[in-house]
């Protein structure tokens, strides 16, 4: 029997939907809404087409947004000044700095300048640390997203053995933290592990976060199992998993789509931490939050 789809542009949609009456009782109770900031240095046409999409998502959830440009040429001082600008505005609730930068600029240190209470991606040092000592804090939004698919398909984790494939720091290492979190027991591959394929065949749930196209085959999967393919991969024919689809699918009980499984929760995540951060910093300011 093919593989439940597991649709998470429609996950993704009741997700903003509840961010936008949630960013509204915020603004009725505070008398400001949420604000989400953007640094972006140079003119990158990629991050320019993300960062107007993280805008418009912001407006159509009623969140406020600010969106700084700062020139090519900018220097280490000149983004950082901006950086501490907004880590002391009460308007700007969270703040991503747009990656990649410029050759001679490092994204990671001047990300990590970031206050943590602002930081809506879950990048800096402070929101890894966070995570890893299970306290409160902003999460990355790709690895929340997966938990929210996998909670909304019912998929138990307690107890369940975990396979991630990839260990970034942007997706798989706190996707693993996140897990370990629920209760689930769960293995890390990369590209040392001894023989990949077998070690994914014990897997409940298998997560493919490597940007191999279809990688992952049908023989990889116990069958039954639930699969979540994050990785992105545009070929020809257009866009693919890691994950052979079409055959993976005859086997697992349930998957994600490539597009519309993983993608569409990134940004709605993304909303819901700018919503949290507000409520983060109204609590800690002294004025109580819903």
């Amino acid at each position: 029997m093919p593989a439940t789809i597991i649709d998470g542009r429609a996950v993704a949609a009741r997700l903003r939907e509840q961010v936008k009456d949630d960013a509204a009782a915020f603004a009725q109770q505070h008398g400001r809404p949420p604000g989400l900031a953007t640094i972006m240095v140079g003119d990158d046409p990629a991050s320019a087409v993300y960062v107007a999409g993280k805008h418009k998502a912001s407006g159509e959830a009623g969140i406020a947004s600010f969106d700084h440009r700062l020139p090519a040429d900018a220097t280490h001082d000149d983004v950082a000044a901006l950086i501490e600008r907004l880590n002391a505005d009460p308007a700007c609730s969270g703040m991503i700095v747009q990656l990649p930068v410029p050759g001679h600029l490092d994204g990671v240190a001047l990300t990590n300048l970031v206050h943590p209470d602002k930081d809506v991606d879950g990048l800096t040092v402070a929101s890894a640390g966070r995570l890893a000592l299970g306290l409160p804090g902003l999460r990355p939004c790709t690895p929340s997203g997966v938990m929210d698919l996998l909670a909304d398909a019912g998929t138990e984790l307690e107890g369940a053995e975990v396979v991630v494939i990839g260990r970034s720091n942007l997706f798989g290492k706190p996707m693993a933290q996140m897990l370990l979190a629920a209760n689930a027991t769960v293995t890390v591959c990369h590209s040392r592990t001894k023989d990949l394929p077998e070690v994914c065949r014990r897997a409940d749930v298998l997560i493919a976060a490597v940007g191999r196209p279809e990688m992952v085959r049908a023989d990889w999967v116990r069958p039954g199992a639930t699969v979540i393919d994050v990785g992105v991969n545009r070929l020809e024919r257009g866009l693919v998993g890691d994950v052979a689809f079409d055959e993976v699918a005859e086997v697992a009980a349930a998957i994600t789509p490539v597009p519309g499984g993983v993608g569409p929760m990134t940004i709605a995540g993304l909303l819901r931490n700018t919503v949290q951060a507000a409520r983060m910093q109204a609590e800690a300011e002294g004025a109580p939050a819903r």
